[in-house]
C-alpha cells in the first residue's frame, strides 16, 4: 500500500483545511516531519489512521477529541486520505461525531459521522461506498490488513513502540492473536475438549446403566431366592455378574415350568367343582320358582269378583261416552241464557244512569238508532277538539314569532351602531399598528448586539480565568526549566566522572599474567586507582531523570503556550471589558431583544385584527338591508299567527257548549252512544242464548231415549273419564294375562318333580370355594415366577448389551482424550503448550530471525532476540518468550533490562520483522509507505547513525518513510522535510516540503 495525499480540516490542532502530498517524498525515499513539541506532528499519523479506519490508537478507551477545539460552531471536520494498493487508487472521505449549531430552534445538535469510498476510474472518482459500515467493510477488501496489523506495521506510534517487545507471554500471546488470526485453533481446541466431555458423560452414562440393570437384576434374584448356595458374593468384574445372573435365568425358567403344570390341575379341579354347585343351584332356583307360583295363582283367583265389577263400570262408562258431549252442551246453553238476562240488564242500567232513553218493551233497533243520532251530533265537534288540543303549540309559535322580530330590531340596531363606529376604530388600530411595526424592525439589530455582548462577557470570563492560569503554568515552567538544567548539568557531570574514571576501571579488571585489552602487555607495573567509580547504571538513572525532566519541561512549556494563546484571543473577544460591565451590558441587550420580538409579535396581531374590519366595512351595508328584510318579515309573520288564535278560540267555544272543555263534552257522548250500543247488544244475546238452550235440550232427550239408560241422571252417573275407562280395561286385561302366564308356568315346574324340602347348597359351596382359593394361590405364584423370569431376562439381557456397547466407547473415548489432552497442553506436554500457543510461537520464532537481520548491524554485532520456549510462570502459556542475548557477557537477560536507547533499537528491529512477517502472511502486501514516531532522542550519536542506515536501507525498492523527531542531527541528515508550526493565535499549519 502507499499513500499519495492527506488532508485535514478541523482535525485535532488544525482549523484550516492543510494538504500533504507524500508523493513529493518519491524520490527522496525518506523524509523528516518536524515541528515543536504540542504542535501536531503526531496528529498527520493520527489522520491517516481515522481516514483508513475511524479510530485513533492514542484516543483508545478514553475521549475521543478528534474535532479542533479551535473549530468555530459552524467549521466543517474531515479527514481525506488518498492511497493505492495492487487493486487501484482509492480516495476515503470521512467526519467525527461533532457538536454543531441547529439549523432550527437555535441550540446545539450532534453532526452524525459520515464516511465515503470512491475509486479512480478513468481519471474520475467513482463511489464505492457511502455509509460507514460500508466504507469499514470494502477497505477490509482492499487493505488486507487490520487496524491492529496497520499499526504494527505500517504506522508505528510512539506510545505503542516498544510493547510487543516488553509484553509478557499473555500480552504477546493476545496481540500474535489479532495479528495472524489464530482463533481457529483455539477453536480446534476447545472442539476436542467438548467432544472429550461429551465422550466421557456418554460412557460413564453407560457404565452407570450397566451397572444399575446388574443391581436391579440381582435384587429380584435375592427377593425370588434363585441364587445357588455358591452364589451369594458378588463378583467383582461386569462379565462374572453377568455370568452368574444367567445361571439364575435358568433356575427362574425351571420355576415357570413347574408352577405352569401346578396351574393346569388346579383349573380342572376348579371346574368340577363349579360345575356341581351350578347344577345344585337350577334345582334350589326351580323350587323357589314352584312355589312362587303357586302363590301368585292363588293370589289372582281371590280377585275373580273385582275384576268383575270393574269390567261392568268399563262396559257402562263405554256407552254413556257418545253422551258426554250432548249433556255438558245443554248445560253450558243453559248457563248461557242466565249469563245473558244478567248483561241485558247490567246494560238497560248503565244506559239509564248515563241519560240513555230507555223504552219498554226494550227494543234493540230503538238504541241503535238513538246511538247512531248522538254520532252525528259528536262529529262536528272534532276540528274544535283538536285545536283544543293544539293550544299550547300555537303559544310556542306565537312567542318563537315574538322573540325573532325582537331579535332582528336588535341585530338591525347593531349594524347601524357599528356602521358609524367602525371608521374610528380603523384608524386607532392602524396607528398602534404602525407603532409597534417600527418597535419590532429592531430584532434582528437587537439579537445582533445580544450574540456580540454574549461574545464579550464570555471572553471576560475566560481572560479572568487564564490569567490566573498563566500564572500558576508559568511558575510550572520555570521549575521545570530549572529541574531539566539540574538533571542536565548532573548527567554531564556523571558523564565527566566515567570518562575520568574509566583507567581506573580498566585496572581494576588486569590480572597478572593475563593480556591487558588495552595494550597487550602482561606486565602491570604501575595500574590507574579507581577512586571515583560511575557505572554505566548510573549514567542510565542520570539519562532517565534527564529524560523526564525534559518531558515535564515540554508539557509545561506547551501548556503556558495554550494558555497564552486561549488568554490573548480571549482578551480580543471580550474587547477589555471586565465581566461585571459584559455581563451588564448582555441583560441590558437580551431585555431590548425581548422587547422587540414582543413588539413584533404585537404588529402581527393587530394587522390580522386590521384585514378583519376593513373586510367587514364592505359587507356592513348588505348586513343592513338583510336585517331590515328579516325585521319586516319576522312582525308579517307575528300578525298571521295571531289571527289563527283568534280563529281558534272562537270555535273552540261554540263546540265547548256548557261543559269546561270540548274534549269533556265530546267524551261524554262517546260514553252514552257505548252504552246504547251495548244495551242493544245485550238484547240480542239474551235471545240468542235462549233459542240455543232450547234447541241442545231436545237434542239430548233424543240421544237418551235411543241409549241403554232410562233417564238423564242414570246416564250421568255412568259416565267416566277417558282415563279411567282405560285403567280399568288394563286391570282387567293385565289379570287375565296374568293367569294364564302362572298356569303355565306351574304346570312346567310341576312336571320337573322337584322335592318339597329346600335342597341345602352348603357343602358345595365350600368345596367350589376350596377349589378357586387353590387356583388362585397357583395363578399368583405362575404370575410372579413369569414376572421375575422376564424382568430378570430383560434386565441381564439390556445390560449385557449395554455392557458390550461400552467397550467400544471406552476406546473411542481414550483416542478423544489422547488428542485433547495433547492440542490443551496436557498430559505428558511439560511446557503447557497449546495447539494455538504452538503456532503462535512458529510465527515467534521467524519474526524473531527478521528482526535480528537488523538488530545485528544496529547494536555492532552485541545484541540478538532469541525466542524462549522456558515454562511460564503463573499458569500463562509456554512459547512466547523474548529474551536478548549479549555477545559482551555470552548471556541472555530479559528485554526489560535494556537501556533506552537499547530498548528502541530491538523495539525498531522487532517491529520491523513483525512487519515483513505479518504482510507476508496477509498475502504478500507490498509496503511502500512507513511512518515511525519518535524514540530517535534516546540514542547516542555512532547509534542514531546506524539507525539512520537501517532506515535508509528500508527506503530501497521504492518504499518511502516518514519520520517524527526533533532530534536535530536527523533534521540535519534528512533533507526532505515536513513542518508543522503552531500558529500564535492557536491553530496548527503544515508548511510545504522544502529539502
Amino acid at each position: 500500500m502507499q499513500l499519495h495525499r492527506l488532508e485535514v480540516c478541523g482535525f485535532g490542532p488544525f482549523r484550516t483545511r492543510q494538504s500533504v502530498e507524500f508523493d513529493a517524498f518519491a524520490d527522496d525515499g525518506i523524509f523528516l516531519i518536524a515541528g515543536r513539541t504540542g504542535a501536531g506532528k503526531s496528529s498527520i499519523l493520527d489522520a491517516i489512521c481515522f481516514g483508513l479506519y475511524g479510530g485513533v490508537p492514542r484516543y483508545d478507551g478514553g475521549e475521543k477529541r478528534l474535532r479542533s477545539d479551535h473549530c468555530e460552531p459552524d467549521d466543517p471536520t474531515e479527514v481525506v486520505v488518498e492511497f493505492s494498493t495492487v487493486a487501484g487508487r482509492y480516495r476515503v472521505t470521512r467526519s467525527p461525531a461533532y457538536e454543531r449549531p441547529a439549523k432550527r430552534g437555535g441550540g446545539m445538535t450532534t453532526q452524525q459521522p459520515s464516511a465515503l469510498l470512491e475509486r479512480l476510474v478513468d481519471g474520475e472518482w467513482a463511489g464505492l461506498a457511502a455509509r460507514s459500515v460500508d466504507v469499514a467493510h470494502e477497505l477490509d477488501e482492499i487493505l488486507q490488513l487490520s487496524q491492529e496489523q496497520f499499526l504494527q506495521v505500517i504506522l508505528l506510534a510512539q506510545n505503542r513502540f516498544a510493547d510487543f517487545l516488553l509484553a509478557d507471554s499473555r500480552e504477546r500471546q493476545a496481540l500474535l492473536r489479532r495479528l495472524f488470526g489464530t482463533e481457529r485453533f483455539s477453536d480446534y481446541q476447545a472442539r476436542f475438549d467438548e467432544r472429550r466431555r461429551a465422550a466421557e458423560q456418554a460412557l460413564a452414562g453407560r457404565r452407570a446403566a450397566v451397572d444399575a440393570r446388574l443391581d436391579e437384576a440381582e435384587r429380584l434374584v435375592g427377593e425370588s431366592e434363585l441364587w445357588g448356595d455358591d452364589e451369594k458374593v458378588t463378583p467383582q468384574t461386569t462379565d462374572a455378574r453377568i455370568e452368574r445372573l444367567r445361571r439364575a435365568i435358568a433356575r427362574a425358567d425351571y420355576q415357570v415350568e413347574r408352577f405352569a403344570e401346578e396351574r393346569t390341575a388346579a383349573e380342572t379341579a376348579l371346574a368340577a367343582a363349579d360345575a356341581a354347585l351350578t347344577a345344585l343351584k337350577e334345582q334350589r332356583q326351580g323350587q323357589h320358582d314352584r312355589d312362587r307360583a303357586r302363590a301368585a295363582l292363588a293370589a289372582l283367583d281371590a280377585q275373580e269378583a273385582e275384576i268383575a265389577d270393574a269390567a261392568d263400570r268399563r262396559d257402562r262408562g263405554r256407552a254413556a261416552e257418545p253422551l258426554h258431549s250432548l249433556i255438558t252442551a245443554a248445560r253450558r246453553a243453559s248457563t248461557a241464557v242466565e249469563q245473558a238476562a244478567q248483561a241485558e240488564k247490567q246494560a238497560l242500567g248503565d244506559a239509564l244512569a248515563l241519560a240513555v232513553p230507555v223504552p219498554k218493551p226494550h227494543s234493540p233497533a230503538h238504541f241503535r238508532s238513538w246511538a247512531s243520532d248522538r254520532t252525528r251530533e259528536s262529529g262536528s265537534w272534532q276540528r274544535a277538539a283538536e285545536l283544543e288540543a293544539q293550544a299550547s303549540r300555537r303559544a310556542e309559535e306565537l312567542a318563537t314569532a315574538r322573540t325573532a322580530e325582537e331579535s332582528a330590531s336588535v341585530e338591525l340596531t347593531a349594524i347601524e351602531a357599528e356602521r358609524n363606529t367602525l371608521p374610528t376604530r380603523i384608524a386607532e388600530i392602524t396607528a398602534e399598528r404602525d407603532t409597534a411595526r417600527r418597535d419590532g424592525d429592531r430584532a434582528d439589530s437587537a439579537a445582533q448586539t445580544v450574540a456580540a455582548a454574549e461574545q464579550r462577557r464570555a471572553g471576560a470570563v475566560e481572560a479572568e480565568r487564564l490569567a490566573a492560569a498563566i500564572t500558576d503554568a508559568a511558575r510550572a515552567e520555570s521549575e521545570a526549566t530549572d529541574a531539566h538544567t539540574r538533571a542536565q548539568e548532573a548527567l554531564a557531570q556523571l558523564r565527566k566522572r566515567r570518562l575520568d574514571g574509566y583507567a581506573g576501571e580498566l585496572a581494576s579488571a588486569l590480572t597478572a599474567g593475563e593480556p591487558c585489552a588495552v595494550c597487550g602487555s602482561t606486565e602491570h607495573p604501575s595500574p590507574a586507582e579507581h577512586s571515583d567509580p560511575v557505572s554505566a547504571a548510573d549514567i542510565a538513572a542520570a539519562e532517565t531523570e534527564r529524560d523526564a525532566a525534559a518531558a515535564v519541561e515540554r508539557a509545561a512549556s506547551k501548556e503556558l503556550s495554550s494558555l497564552t494563546a486561549a488568554h490573548a484571543a480571549a482578551l480580543e473577544r471580550s474587547t477589555g471589558l471586565e465581566p461585571e460591565r459584559a455581563e451588564a451590558e448582555l441583560a441590558k441587550a437580551r431585555s431590548a431583544h425581548d422587547a422587540a420580538l414582543a413588539a413584533a409579535e404585537r404588529a402581527a396581531t393587530l394587522t390580522a385584527e386590521l384585514d378583519v374590519l376593513q373586510n367587514s366595512a364592505a359587507d356592513l351595508e348588505t348586513r343592513r338591508i338583510a336585517a331590515s328584510e328579516s325585521r319586516s318579515a319576522a312582525r308579517t309573520e307575528l300578525s298571521l299567527i295571531e289571527q289563527r288564535i283568534a280563529d281558534a278560540e272562537r270555535l273552540i267555544a261554540a263546540a265547548r257548549g256548557e261543559y269546561a272543555t270540548v274534549a269533556e263534552r265530546a267524551a261524554e257522548a262517546q260514553r252514552q252512544i257505548t252504552a246504547a250500543i251495548a244495551a242493544a247488544d245485550a238484547i240480542d244475546a239474551h235471545v240468542a242464548a235462549a233459542e240455543r238452550s232450547s234447541d241442545a235440550r231436545a237434542e239430548l232427550d233424543r240421544a237418551i231415549a235411543d241409549s241403554l239408560f232410562d233417564t238423564l241422571a242414570e246416564a250421568e252417573q255412568a259416565l267416566l273419564g277417558a282415563a279411567e275407562i282405560a285403567a280399568l280395561d288394563e286391570r282387567v286385561t293385565a289379570h287375565r294375562v296374568a293367569r294364564e302366564k302362572e298356569r303355565a308356568l306351574l304346570l312346567d315346574l310341576e312336571l320337573r318333580a322337584l322335592p318339597e324340602e329346600p335342597i341345602d347348597l352348603t357343602v358345595a359351596q365350600e368345596q367350589a370355594a376350596a377349589a378357586r382359593a387353590a387356583w388362585l394361590s397357583v395363578v399368583d405364584d405362575d404370575s410372579r415366577a413369569r414376572g421375575v423370569q422376564t424382568s430378570l431376562t430383560a434386565t441381564v439381557d439390556a445390560a449385557a448389551s449395554e455392557h458390550a456397547a461400552s467397550a467400544s466407547d471406552a476406546e473411542e473415548f481414550e483416542v478423544l482424550r489422547g488428542l485433547a489432552d495433547t492440542l490443551a497442553g496436557r498430559a505428558g506436554n511439560t511446557r503447557r503448550m497449546t495447539l494455538e500457543t504452538f503456532v503462535l510461537a512458529a510465527e515467534l520464532e521467524e519474526i524473531v530471525a527478521a528482526a535480528n537481520l537488523r538488530l545485528r548491524d544496529m547494536s555492532d554485532g552485541r545484541y540478538e532476540l532469541q525466542h524462549s520456549d522456558a515454562l511460564a510462570a503463573r499458569g500463562a502459556a509456554s512459547g512466547l518468550g523474548i529474551v536478548v542475548f549479549d555477545a559482551f557477557t555470552g548471556q541472555t537477560r530479559p528485554a526489560k533490562s535494556l537501556s533506552g536507547g537499547e530498548t528502541f533499537l530491538s523495539s525498531l528491529a522487532l517491529a520491523l520483522g513483525l512487519a515483513e512477517v505479518v504482510t507476508a502472511r496477509a498475502g504478500g502486501i507490498r509496503l511502500d509507505t512507513l511512518f515511525i514516531d519518535e524514540g530517535f532522542g534516546s540514542l547516542d550519536a555512532d547509534t542514531l547513525e546506524t539507525a539512520m542506515r537501517t532506515l535508509d536501507e528500508l527506503r530501497q525498492g521504492g518504499r518511502t518513510v516518514g519520520v517524527i523527531s526533533h532530534v536535530e542531527a536527523m533534521q540535519e541528515q534528512i533533507p526532505a522535510q515536513l513542518t508543522v508550526r503552531a500558529l500564535p493565535d492557536g491553530p496548527s499549519v503544515i508548511d510545504a516540503p522544502r529539502g
